[in-house]
């Protein structure tokens, strides 16, 4: 049953968008945390808390990712957490791939959707696991072509009360995992923020803090590629995107002044049992509706 069957049922809709905001605070709060965009959580509550179509879920999804980026942005930038010299050079990439992603999304089934959703957080949470241990990067060397693009920066961590410098390595292997993401994202509607974080955080060697900012920076343009793509495509539903809309930029304002406060370790292990759960019921639901 989808949200329309509950409009044209005469169910109480009040309720149900008041349901939606609910959820989509805590998808706000967390995307803002983890650099994830509040799509994480957004897309398979909709699906499977509201049995909205997948495509309409993704289509809100895309407007929650550039909500979070709205609310958690300029705060990043205040303090000086978001490498903004990073975000626009990976932009290039990711919002190539976003508008591939779109196109490629509106001739794909459902069911697949979910299973290609389900196996990219599972391998985003494999990659975390290896890292859980770690509070920032060892001895970065500094890459030539980020040192070119004065890629290399600082910020003040409150959780351990010092600035911390760093720098940015393997700059091409970033660069491409990036239209990856941006594929991703125009694909599923996610914002594909683990991805961004993955790239930031494993292959270029950024502080966890710092590519979780900058991948909230991101998302909002990658987002905004797309979502012209889903409008005109009739995805984007207003009774739906609405209250997602406004419910993630509150939790996203929320977040960002949660995340500041805590340790990189928390953040991953924070991470880790969220996405290693929505994988599993995505992947589930996707092979469900395949058979």
């Amino acid at each position: 049953m989808g949200i329309h069957s509950f409009v044209s049922g005469g169910e109480n809709v009040a309720l149900i968008a008041i349901q939606i905001l609910g959820i989509s605070v805590l998808a706000g709060l967390v995307g803002a945390v983890l650099g994830l965009g509040g799509g994480i959580i957004v897309t398979p509550a909709l699906t499977l808390l509201f049995g909205v179509d997948i495509k309409h879920a993704i289509g809100a999804s895309i407007i929650s990712v550039i909500a979070t980026s709205s609310g958690s942005a300029i705060a990043y930038i205040r303090d000086r957490i978001t490498n903004v010299r990073v975000g626009m050079f990976l932009e290039v990439a990711t919002t190539i791939g976003a508008i591939t992603g779109a196109f490629i999304g509106g001739l794909m089934a459902p069911g697949i959707l979910y299973i290609i959703f389900g196996l990219i957080l599972l391998y985003s949470v494999l990659a975390m696991i290896k890292k859980t241990k770690d509070e920032l990067p060892a001895e970065v060397p500094l890459h030539p072509m980020a040192g070119k693009l004065k890629l290399q920066g600082e910020y003040y961590d409150k959780a351990l009360q010092q600035t911390v410098p760093y720098n940015v390595g393997n700059v091409y292997g970033g660069f491409g995992v990036m239209y990856g993401a941006g594929v991703i994202s125009g694909l599923l509607g996610i914002g594909s923020g683990s991805f961004k974080v993955m790239a930031m955080d494993v292959f270029m060697k950024l502080p966890l803090k710092v590519s979780s900012a900058t991948s909230n920076f991101m998302m909002g343009v990658t987002g905004a590629a797309s979502a012209g793509v889903f409008f005109f495509r009739g995805d984007i539903d207003p009774v739906i995107s609405a209250p997602v809309a406004l419910g993630v930029l509150m939790g996203a304002m929320i977040g960002t002044k949660v995340m500041q406060k805590l340790k990189s370790k928390t953040i991953r292990k924070l991470f880790i049992p969220i996405l290693a759960y929505v994988a599993i019921q995505m992947i589930v639901q996707g092979v469900g509706g395949q058979l």
